[in-house]
């Protein structure tokens, strides 16, 4: 009697093992996908608009990264309405940013300028398909999932409005414009800055009476 009652006793540890450990185990799972979604949230609250950058390029290999993760994004049918165009060519940005500095001299007046993107020694030209209607919305899409994927990797980013809009107003800027190899039916939109951060802004407040619930 006494052999049977271990026996139970044995089985029932077992048991109660078994469960702790499958219970551990969801605990554990739980906590991982938690891990990642609050991996994801912080990447997007802590992410900075970089204005400063270390000279230190990123290789071509992360930027094919950012760029897969760019185009992955959401867009409308699937039309993929953009065109891409990478620069890490320091005689285009330095030639384009001589360009620039006649056009506007004062900008040489800061020390620290040194050329018209912030400094930056990569930039990512995207331009939208004009006869799709929503594809700036596409484009803002894909910078987006460019500018996370970066960040997340430990290098900013800066969208820049100004410097495409001098290169398509500045007949003097024709020159690196056709560079691009913008095909006929496409705009120059906006860029983005990348690099490696030479600076931690804090960041900027958003006014969250904007947002509002419909009943």
């Amino acid at each position: 009697m006494k052999s049977i009652k271990l026996m139970l006793a044995g089985v029932s540890l077992l048991l109660l093992c078994g469960c702790g450990t499958q219970v551990q185990k969801e605990n554990e799972a739980t906590c991982a996908n938690e891990s990642k979604e609050n991996a994801v949230i912080e990447n997007m609250m802590s992410r900075r608009s970089i204005r400063k950058y270390k000279p230190q390029a990123v290789n071509r290999d992360t930027m094919q990264i950012i760029l897969n993760c760019g185009i992955n994004a959401p867009n409308g049918q699937n039309k993929q309405s953009w065109e891409i165009r990478v620069v890490d060519n320091p005689e285009f940005i330095n030639g384009i940013t001589e360009v620039y500095k006649k056009q506007n001299p004062k900008a040489t007046e800061d020390p620290n300028f040194k050329n018209m993107f912030r400094n930056a020694s990569t930039v990512v030209f995207i331009a939208n398909d004009k006869s799709y209607d929503l594809s700036q919305i596409d484009c803002g899409l894909l910078g987006e999932n460019m500018i996370l994927s970066a960040w997340s990797m430990g290098i900013g980013s800066c969208c820049l409005g100004g410097p495409t809009r001098f290169m398509t107003s500045t007949p003097e800027a024709a020159e690196y414009l056709k560079k691009l190899d913008i095909p006929e039916g496409y705009q120059l939109l906006y860029c983005i800055a990348f690099g490696y951060p030479d600076e931690t802004p804090s960041a900027k407040p958003r006014n969250a009476e904007k947002i509002r619930f419909i009943d």
